[in-house]
């Protein structure tokens, strides 16, 4: 088996970063009532997979500032969507919790692209639908190579 070659990588990023912006308008079509932004929806979706996470191990993982951090912790809090542990002002000792009603607008956000990719997937030829469920463990480690550079592979083929 071969790497990708340049333009292999080029044409690969480049139809993730279309998968995204295609996947958040549809999300937006599909749920226009919702008032939370993407950031915001990334944020609450990291802590809900890293409960009682302080905001600058969210940060890391986010690949975000601390402060641009705070920022969205201040206004998805004072929304009821996170809960601060203690709740004061110094962000190195908090710890960040959903509250049910962020716990619902994770629900919401995950039940909402699972049903356009449902559809999506649907809609596409039956080779298509088992390229794409075959290449799903792949698609995880490309996950794990991203997140974790450096990192030795979770499994093989």
């Amino acid at each position: 088996m071969t790497a990708l070659d340049a333009h292999d990588d080029a044409a690969l990023a480049q139809t993730v970063a279309q998968l995204r912006r295609a996947m958040r308008r549809a999300a937006r079509a599909a749920d226009p009532g919702t008032t939370l932004s993407v950031a915001q929806l990334e944020l609450l979706s990291c802590v809900a997979e890293n409960p009682g996470a302080r905001p600058g191990h969210v940060a890391r993982l986010l690949r975000l500032a601390p402060n641009s951090v705070t920022t969205l912790v201040n206004g998805l809090h004072a929304q009821g969507l996170v809960a601060r542990t203690p709740d004061d002002d110094d962000r190195r000792a908090v710890l960040l919790t959903l509250t049910p009603d962020g716990e619902h607008a994770v629900e919401r956000w995950q039940a909402t692209n699972a049903a356009i990719l449902r559809r999506a997937l649907h809609d596409l030829h039956p080779a298509w639908q088992h390229l794409i469920t075959a290449a799903l463990p792949a698609l995880g480690e490309l996950i794990h190579a991203i997140d974790e550079p450096g990192e030795p592979p979770r499994r093989t083929p």
